[in-house]
């Protein structure tokens, strides 16, 4: 299924109903008094996130969402019918900005929350609605209220317990692919991976978390190069990044320079991103350089470098245990 992060969508909530005038025309009933009924209310436009809703690309190819309108009221005291509301499931981790203002109105993080991004308008009052002891044959009513109109940006940010990231070829979709049950496009060129990819790794009997794989980032992306923008918000909600270097770059480029430009990335795009929890890993162990390459690294970060092949599948076990530590130390962080 394509993937969509972002759609730009006008939404027109329902008119109200218009109120009714009316009187009584009944045989033997000369006086009969007003029983214009009251308008139904316009529906509203609901957006609410939904667990298995992946993408925004059921959105992609509507212009307009439109809400019904209250139905009119009638005599005999017969109120106009309320129109239902029209909800509209998103996936979880949502953001519902407001365009013309440029903000957020709800950011719809989790399974069940919800926002009204445009109110129904309120139906009208038929003449009953204004009968008094001073006023027994009231000859007004008031017309339905206008549904509210806006214009939404839907932007998604990928909601993951642990994100992937590295240069572009550095191996993340292949991780994800052998830890998960994730298939994700892969060939052997920069880019292939164009959006996030989510695949859940099992820990052990009881525990398991959502793993993202994030496309390969470049020097600069943090001021919107090469779709850096794009790519660097969904790092925003994972709670771990698995930073993963590659020993022999396809490009010719220094496996450690390339580690120290995707942190000065992540730092420049979010502050708090250079002290997120980062496990280190060098994959293709079974390349002759892996070893040095990781030894470098460590003595340049004073910590410890994991060495993984998501080939041959070495250090792939010691890498998942490190991860699901990491999510328990943090977990009793934020108890």
């Amino acid at each position: 299924m394509m993937f969509v992060d972002r759609v730009e969508i006008e939404i027109q909530a329902g008119d109200g109903g218009d109120g009714c005038m009316s009187f009584r025309r009944e045989k033997k009933v000369p006086k009969g008094g007003p029983d214009g009924g009251n308008g139904g209310d316009g529906g509203s436009i609901i957006f609410l996130a939904r667990e298995g809703v992946n993408s925004l690309v059921d959105l992609t190819h509507r212009k307009t969402l439109r809400a019904d309108r209250g139905t009119n009221g009638q005599g005999s005291g017969c109120h106009g019918r309320a129109a239902k509301d029209c909800v509209v499931y998103v996936p979880p981790g949502t953001l519902i900005i407001d365009a013309t203002n440029n903000l957020v109105m709800k950011d719809l993080k989790y399974e069940g929350e919800q926002v009204v991004a445009a109110a129904g308008g309120r139906g009208g009052k038929g003449n009953t609605h204004f009968k008094s002891s001073t006023n027994q044959a009231p000859r007004h009513i008031t017309r339905g209220e206008k549904g509210e109109r806006r214009r939404l940006i839907l932007e998604l940010k990928v909601i993951a317990d642990v994100g992937l990231v590295g240069k572009p070829n550095a191996g993340k979709s292949t991780l994800l692919s052998r830890l998960s049950r994730a298939r994700p496009e892969i060939a052997a060129y920069p880019f292939t991976t164009k959006y996030p990819n989510l695949g859940i790794v099992t820990i052990d009997n009881d525990r398991q978390f959502v793993l993202a794989d994030i496309p390969g980032l470049i020097e600069g992306a943090h001021q919107g190069i090469g779709l850096g923008h794009d790519f660097l918000k969904h790092i925003e909600r994972s709670g771990i990044i698995v930073h993963l270097v590659e020993p022999d770059p396809v490009d010719g480029s220094n496996p450690i320079e390339n580690y120290r430009t995707i942190r000065h990335e992540l730092e420049c795009y979010r502050k708090e991103l250079g002290s997120r929890t980062e496990i280190l890993a060098v994959t293709k162990s079974e390349l002759p350089s892996a070893v040095s390459v990781q030894e470098e690294l460590q003595a340049v970060t004073g910590r410890e470098v994991l060495l993984i092949s998501a080939v041959t599948g070495a250090g792939l076990i010691e890498l998942v245990r490190r991860v699901g530590d990491a999510l328990r130390e943090t977990a009793k962080l934020g108890a």
